[in-house]
Formats: structure tokens, sequence, C-alpha cells
């Protein structure tokens, strides 16, 4: 995909600027040596889906949650105004959106076939009236009927626009084609988790008394557009004492000692995110705290191990759940333990991806290739890891300790 994202060759002085600001962790990694998606991806993409069309009898089949968008045409653009991509079985695929994006559409899709209405018509309207003019007035249309862009409203519009067409349930299936990671989106993720792993190396080293979760947060904010991500949501940076202040909101109250700053970093590379989540004790940890990160750290790298393809994820999920709770570590358990990640839209309608996640309930099978966010805290500490599913078992993006990190006259220090 080409829309805007970073092309990382600076030349003369902003190259200068740019290389002065560069840490030891930087010096290996070349952005431009990612490589953008071919036309050859996105045809495969369609390809698989279009089987899937085939197999439900579908004719054409519309896209419209901005995540599949994206996936399958290499646009993506929010829903303040309605838009969809439209995939038939044969031919190429067309796009239905405003006029005024007609240009950008065409800059990052891989197909140029697109139709613009005027903001003052009705959009649903005018994507109906396209339908008819194309000949599927009468055809069978796959829909994701969980799709978060398809108002009720404006579904039952179209219905009612296009009395004599057949509707055919493709609920989940756009999310579903995204679950197995292509090599070049591997390479994707694996530079987010650079990035990631370069702003959680310094925030652990600057997290001190009389800073506040605003500063770390503006810290990353920059260390991510320096490092080739989009500005955009940080992730959450919080402290406190507990386990009830992981979800929280930054504050310019100054740290003390005994806080614990729990920093989520979500930063996104060309769209593709890698998350991953770490604590650091202000002023220094106590021997609980250095005990129950071990024993944390050991549950989740069994979890790892255990993260092969045909594994049943619920199964997955009980070694880290059902140990914490062994272990004494938590009274109860109510939040799953992992969940899908890939590209994320810079205007999401949703800050994570469920198409897949890990919980008792999970009865579906790991496949390789599939990538998630693994996650989990107990006794207010906090880690996490993006991980691939591999024959080995689940590999990590990141390559930053797994260990509980320090403030203080001890810090940069392990704690456990």
């Amino acid at each position: 995909m080409r829309c805007g994202w970073p092309r990382m060759r600076p030349s003369g002085p902003d190259r200068l600027s740019f290389q002065s600001m560069r840490s030891t962790l930087e010096q290996g990694m070349d952005l431009a040596a990612v490589g953008e998606f071919p036309l050859s991806e996105f045809e495969e993409r369609v390809g698989r889906l279009r089987t899937i069309m085939r197999a439900r009898e579908a004719d054409v089949m519309l896209v419209d949650d901005i995540e599949p968008l994206a996936y399958f045409t290499g646009y993506e653009r929010s829903v303040s105004f309605y838009r969809a991509a439209f995939i038939p079985l044969l031919g190429e695929p067309f796009m239905v959106l405003r006029s005024l994006d007609i240009t950008p559409f065409r800059e990052c899709a891989w197909f140029g076939d697109a139709v613009g209405y005027r903001d003052t018509e009705d959009a649903v309207a005018f994507v109906a009236a396209e339908l008819k003019r194309r000949g599927y007035g009468a055809a069978r249309v796959g829909v994701d009927f969980g799709s978060h862009a398809l108002s009720v409203a404006s579904f039952r519009k179209l219905e009612q626009l296009l009395p004599d067409a057949r509707f055919v349930d493709m609920t989940a299936v756009p999310w579903e084609a995204r679950l197995i990671k292509s090599e070049l989106e591997l390479a994707h993720i694996r530079r987010a988790a650079y990035i990631a792993d370069t702003a959680m190396s310094e925030i652990c080293g600057l997290a001190r008394e009389g800073v506040s979760s605003r500063d770390m947060s503006a810290h990353a904010a920059g260390r991510y557009v320096q490092l080739g991500s989009s500005p955009g949501y940080v992730g959450p940076i919080t402290y406190g004492k507990g386990w009830g202040f992981l979800h929280g909101f930054l504050s310019d109250t100054p740290m003390v000692s005994g806080d614990i700053l729990h920093v989520e970093l979500v930063p996104k590379f060309r769209g593709y995110s890698a998350r991953l989540m770490r604590s650091v004790v202000i002023g220094g940890a106590t021997d609980e705290q250095k005990v129950a990160a071990r024993e944390i750290v050991r549950l989740q790298d069994e979890q790892f191990a255990a993260m092969r393809p045909g594994a049943l994820a619920s199964d997955v999920d009980a070694i880290l759940r059902d140990g914490l709770l062994r272990a004494g570590l938590r009274d109860s358990y109510d939040n799953i333990t992992g969940y899908t990640i890939g590209f994320y839209s810079q205007q999401p309608i949703r800050s994570s991806d469920f198409t897949r996640v890990f919980s008792p309930a999970s009865k579906w099978k790991l496949e390789s290739g599939m990538t998630f966010h693994m996650y989990t805290s107990a006794q207010g500490l906090a880690f996490s890891e993006s991980v691939v599913v591999t024959p080995d078992g689940a590999r990590r993006f990141s390559t930053l300790e797994r260990r509980l990190f320090e403030s203080g006259p001890a810090a940069r220090h392990a704690a456990g």
C-alpha cells in the first residue's frame, strides 16, 4: 500500500539530523528494506475471498469495514461518508465513494475503477443505483452482517432500493481472510515491533520519581514518528498501585516511590501493529513483586511453547489462566489472554481485533502464520508479546528482555 506511508531515506541536512537522533538499537534497521505489497499479493487475497463467494453462491461481495477494505484494495478511509468496494466473482473490483476521495483512492488502490458521489447526494442510494447500473440489481450480494461500517438503517435502505437482490450472509469472512499473514505482512509487524522495543527500552530508562505518564507518552509519540510509525495513539501508559489502573488514563501527577508504571505500546508501521507491555516499579521492586514477575513470565513462556498449528485455543488459554489462579496471583480471571493483531486503520472504529481470542470458550485451532497479542497481568504487573504461530511454537516479534524493570538508584537493572 502506498497511502502516505513513510519513505525513510532522507537526504541532505534532514538525513544528518535524522541520523544524529538514532540510538544504537536503530543502526541495523532500514525502513526502506520492508517492501510495499505487490499486485500479486492483492490478487491472492481477492482469490481466496472469491473461493468462499463461489461456495456460498455470491455474485459480488460488498466490503466496507475499514481494515478489510484496506486488505482487499490497499485503500482505507473513515466512514464519515458511506463508501464500499465491490468484488465480483469475475472481473475487476470497483469502488463507490465521495468524489473528493477518488484521487487518493487511485493513489493507493491496486485497481482504478472508482465512481464518486457529491456530498449532497445520498451515499447509500448512490451505491444501490451503481449496483443496478452495473447489472447487479438482481444479484446475490455478499454482506458481512457484522460490519462496523454498515448500519442497520443503511442495510435496510439497500434492501428497499434493491428489492430483486438477495443478500448472502458472509459474516466475518473479510476479517477471517486476514488471519494468516504473508511473509511481507510479518515483515511489517516485525518493523512495528522494533519501534515498540526502541521506545519501550527508552521509557524504562527514563521512568523515575517526579515524571508523569504524560511525559512518558510524549516521548513515545515522538519516537514513533522518528522511527517510521504514523502519528496516532501511543497506547495506555498509566501508573498506580494494584491492577485496576492498567486501562486507565494519562496523568500529569508526578510518580512517587511505590508506583507501578504500566506501559503498553501499540506502534504501527504502514498500518501493521505490534503491541508490547512492560512494567516499571518506581523506586525499586519488592521481593513479592520480583517473585510474581518471574512466575508470570514463566507461565506465559509455557503458553507460547504450546502455540503450535493444531493446538486448541482454549487449551493454550488455560495454561496461563489456570496457572496464575493456582499460584494465587489472581483471585479471578475475567479477561481474555490474547487476540488477533495485524493491520489497524489510522481511523479505527475499534482499537483491537477480536476476530480470534483466547478464552475458555475458544474452540478454534491455531494455524501457522496467525499473529496475536498475548497479554496478562497480576499483582499490578503486566507483560505482553506480539507473536506469530510456527511449527515450533509462538515466536516473539520483540527482542526486549522479558523482565520487570525498576527505577531509582538501581534503575536499568533487572528486578527478577
